[in-house]
């Protein structure tokens, strides 16, 4: 995947930590408020295996309200400056065109926009930029009213083939295929059992593009688990790591370390059941 300044191959999974540059998300909002503390806590994560950092100034939960062009570019900026000599790929979540634009100018490396690049202008923003990467995110409605009865007659080919559709759109506009990942939308318009069947399909997803998942300490986790949200990491490394094992690519979290650490163990035993270790009886019986 070209990446602005990086380009990564995508043999295996990569950690996209989150930054939160609100008053109001569900799971850190006001906790990365400071400009100061959102920066050391993206350099922090990528001391802890962060390939991306993906800065939010705008909450999408269900039901929140927009902030506008200027607060949310206010929010990001100095965060994204703060942020260049990390050594780790900088994108930006945003559906605005206008912020799309003064980041990309300002150095970001990617767009992730939760509304699919749905508007022209968000495509125009991406494809005047060539070396940006994109992710592209399927969401039924809108941040303020997804949640208030999502429905599908068959979630994963509905939500694959809107994808694949913006997926052309970008193409045609000359966006490289190279650059595009893809984003199901996990919570963004689903229910419960809407969001399992497209982690349970991710591997039909990515027969058209990389995919990302994001899915840490989200609502269907509490869902399944009844834990609040500061108690969801072991069950956001299960979907992670069942999201990887069937294909996924990106990892969007907030708990990087622990993420790291889920993802070498599980990556060690699939590389041992491809690479099995025989011991010196078992060699010596063969030659026998």
């Amino acid at each position: 995947m070209n990446c602005g300044r990086f380009v990564f191959p995508l043999d295996r999974s990569i950690i996209m930590g989150v930054i939160n540059v609100t008053p109001d998300s569900f799971s850190d909002g006001g906790q990365y408020f400071d400009v100061k503390r959102a920066i050391d806590h993206g350099f922090q994560m990528v001391d802890q295996g962060a390939a991306m950092i993906d800065i939010g100034g705008e909450s999408t939960r269900p039901g929140a309200s927009d902030p506008g062009v200027q607060a949310e570019l206010d929010r990001i900026l100095p965060v994204l400056e703060g942020l260049k000599s990390a050594g780790a790929a900088l994108s930006v979540d945003t559906r605005k065109p206008q912020v799309m634009q003064a980041v990309l100018a300002a150095g970001a490396d990617m767009i992730n926009d939760v509304n699919g690049f749905r508007d022209p202008a968000a495509v125009d923003a991406v494809s005047a930029h060539p070396a940006c990467g994109v992710c592209v995110m399927h969401m039924q409605g809108t941040p303020e009213t997804m949640q208030a009865d999502p429905r599908y007659a068959e979630v994963v080919a509905e939500v694959g083939d809107w994808l694949s559709d913006r997926v052309r759109a970008l193409i045609a506009a000359g966006v490289s295929r190279s650059r595009i990942v893809i984003d199901p939308g996990i919570g963004f318009g689903k229910t419960l059992d809407h969001n399992l069947s497209l982690i349970a399909s991710v591997a039909r997803l990515a027969a058209q593009a990389p995919v990302l998942i994001g899915v840490s300490r989200k609502s269907m986790l509490g869902a399944l688990t009844g834990r609040p949200v500061d108690q969801r990491l072991p069950a956001s490394l299960a979907a992670m790591l069942a999201a990887v094992a069937r294909g996924a690519r990106v990892i969007r979290v907030h708990d990087v370390a622990q993420t790291r650490d889920a993802l070498t163990v599980w990556e060690a035993i699939e590389q041992a059941a491809v690479h099995p270790v025989r011991s010196p009886l078992a060699i010596g019986a063969d030659k026998s």
